[in-house]
């Protein structure tokens, strides 16, 4: 039997969002060049004069969910620089990606994970059957797995610990294909639920319950989470794009529509067309880390002027 822990992460329908307020930045998913993009972007935003930092609320998922902690102990300048000079290897070792946790290989990952949506009946089942077999994966793996993982994601924040502003990072419960949200009140520490947010080659454990990757949630991006709030900022690695059927209401742009009849203005940024071949299944290749970086930091240098009026 599962152990129910002292503490957990609020389920999907506990919280949409802390309390609303003016500003949310919305960080999608995206694996390690994904990642890169969204530190650049932020970077270049930031440079040209637009901090999105300081928004009043932050959603990660995945990728995102390590861009959001980075930038919360890290100037974007920093974070930027970090990634432009580190080296990066073509392929990594295990745990190596800032976005995810590494699967045999990309196409195996996105073909399992087109059979399973095939034969799913709708969002909730498609999430157990990705949560179950996660956790076979578990079964035939080395208990070193968590901690090594573990370990690489605490490296790479600069700071381990939950920032005083809201914050929310995804997953979803591997056992019952149950979304959940944690944030600094849910008795996690942030470097658990970021591991759990990027757990897609295995189901990552926390006091007995086991998560993973926040992306199944919803989309990429769950941007749902924002309901209430008057502005929101979407930055999505995989250009808001999914492979769940339309009428789930999965999509991007679904839930865009949505916030929007409820009152959010909102704006997407989605890498250019120059800058495509650097994501989907090329989205696990650190060597494209700095190309994606300097990608994302020219687009967000384009579009400070224009999203300065929007975010204040």
């Amino acid at each position: 039997m599962r152990a129910t822990p002292s503490s957990s992460p609020c389920h999907d329908d506990d919280r949409r969002c802390p309390e609303a307020g003016e500003r949310a930045l919305v960080l999608g998913g995206g694996g390690s060049t994904g990642n890169a993009w969204l530190i650049g972007v932020i970077a270049g935003l930031f440079d040209a004069g637009l901090d999105v930092t300081t928004a009043d609320l932050t959603i990660g998922t995945s990728a995102g969910s390590t861009a959001a902690a980075q930038l919360a102990g890290a100037t974007p300048a920093e974070l930027l620089a970090t990634t432009l000079t580190a080296p990066q290897p073509r392929t990594g070792s295990a745990g190596s990606d800032p976005g995810r946790t590494p699967n045999p290989s990309a196409a195996s990952h996105l073909e399992r994970l087109n059979r399973i949506i095939a034969s799913a009946k709708d969002a909730t089942d498609m999430r157990r059957r990705i949560g179950a077999a996660a956790l076979e994966l578990n079964a035939t793996s080395d208990d070193s797995r968590r901690a090594q993982w573990r370990a690489t994601v605490a490296a790479r924040l600069p700071d381990p610990h939950w920032p005083d502003r809201a914050m929310l990072i995804t997953a979803v419960d591997a056992h019952t294909g149950e979304p959940v949200v944690f944030d600094r009140h849910s008795g996690v520490d942030l470097v658990d639920a970021i591991a759990a947010s990027c757990a897609s080659g295995f189901a990552y454990g926390i006091n007995g319950s086991h998560y993973i990757d926040g992306g199944y949630r919803s989309n990429a991006d769950n941007a749902d989470l924002a309901t209430g709030y008057k502005r929101v900022l979407v930055l999505s690695p995989f250009g808001g794009r999914s492979l769940t059927p339309v009428d789930w209401g999965m999509h991007l742009a679904t839930q865009v529509d949505e916030l929007r009849a409820r009152g959010s203005r909102v704006e997407t940024i989605f890498p250019d067309g120059n800058s495509g071949h650097l994501f989907g299944a090329n989205a696990m290749d650190l060597s494209l880390r700095p190309l994606a970086a300097r990608a994302g930091y020219d687009q967000g240098r384009a579009l400070a002027g224009q999203l300065t009026v929007f975010w204040r």
